[in-house]
Formats: C-alpha cells, structure tokens, sequence
C-alpha cells in the first residue's frame, strides 16, 4: 500500500509527537529514528548503503509503516517521496533557524559529540547523518547549522507540489494535518513528547 506520509521536517521539530499523532489518525507504525533499534549510531544496512548513496528498495524498508517522520527518513525525503507519489509530504519547521538549532544544540548534538572520541566504538551513523545534512565535517558550528536548516526547508518548499506539501509548526496540533489528510480532528489532545525538558 505505501506511505501515507512522508516527513521532510528535520529532527526536534514535533517529529516524535509526529509519530504518535499519526499512527493514532492512520492506525498502523510510523517510522521515527527511535524504531530503528540501534538507533541513534547503528541504523542496520538499509540505512548505511543509502547514506552511501546506493540503491534502496523503499517498499521493503518501509513495509508495515503508514508514515515515516524524523531522520534519516527526513535526509531521504526526495527519494521515499518519489517511491510514494500518493503520499503527503509533511514539512515540519520551528518559529527560526536559531530557536532549532538551541533545541538541537541541547539534545541530540550532545551524543554526536561523544562518539567523537578517539575511542568510540558504537558506531558512526549519526555522524554521517549529521554531516551529509550540514555538507561537511563542521556540523559542530551553529552558523553551518542554521544555513543548513534553512536550505533543507527551502529545497523541499520548491521541490514538492503544492498539493502535496504541508508546512506544519507543532504548535499548530491537529487541525492542518487532518485536513491534509482529510480526517477528522481526533476527541484527544494532540501528543506533545519529546520536548527538550525531557533530556536529562
């Protein structure tokens, strides 16, 4: 059957409340880094051949999942798009480029930088997810990392039919996706998870 929806929104912008938000509307899994059991430094051989850009069949990788939300799905959105022409893509954003990278900054920037270490070990999979977002090795650098927020956002905004392409802030809840996805609002408040109080 395919996805249903297609996350181009980058991490720490509602992707967790993302997927419990839609595997309540649509009723099956959501892909989010967090089902991907080695996750965040080992994302199992799928994964690693697309981060070396080879070939990848969507449908197998994706089988069982209504939607897929966060990263890496969100570094590969042209590719699964395309695999999935029926299905929305969602493009999730924060109020600016600064108030995201303070939110990435405070949380998943913290384990990149220890695997960093010369003795890490556990693998290097948010490494290459970090880099090949920023286009280089200096991910580290909040003026990288804020152009490169903002020239992800611009490519998919160009890129996708409007048809296809919601723009959705978390604040927004319910509303906007439901009537992308034309279903009603649900009786339940919308899944606020994840938040950055939530990293110790």
């Amino acid at each position: 059957m395919g996805l249903r929806v297609v996350g181009a929104g980058l991490p720490r912008t509602g992707t967790s409340s993302q997927r419990y938000a839609f595997e309540h509307l649509l009723g099956g899994r959501c892909h989010h880094m967090s089902t991907i059991p080695g996750h965040p430094f080992n994302l199992g051989d799928d994964w690693n051949r697309a981060l070396k850009d080879e070939a990848i069949d969507w449908d197998r990788l994706f089988d069982g999942y209504v939607a897929a939300v966060d990263w890496p799905t969100s570094l590969f959105w042209r590719e699964i798009s395309e695999a999935n022409p029926d299905a929305l893509v969602l493009l999730s954003v924060r109020d600016s480029a600064k108030e995201w990278w303070h939110s990435v900054n405070a949380t998943i920037l913290q384990p990149a930088r220890m695997a960093l270490a010369p003795d890490w070990n556990e693998g290097r999979a948010l490494l290459d997810l970090l880099e090949r977002f920023a286009g280089t090795t200096k991910w580290d650098d909040p003026s990288v990392m804020m152009a490169a927020y903002e020239r992800h956002n611009a490519k998919v905004r160009s890129s996708v039919p409007p048809h296809r392409l919601l723009e959705w802030n978390a604040k927004e809840g319910w509303g906007p996706i439901c009537r992308a996805l034309h279903l009603p609002v649900p009786n339940t408040p919308f899944p606020w998870v994840n938040r950055r109080s939530d990293w110790g």
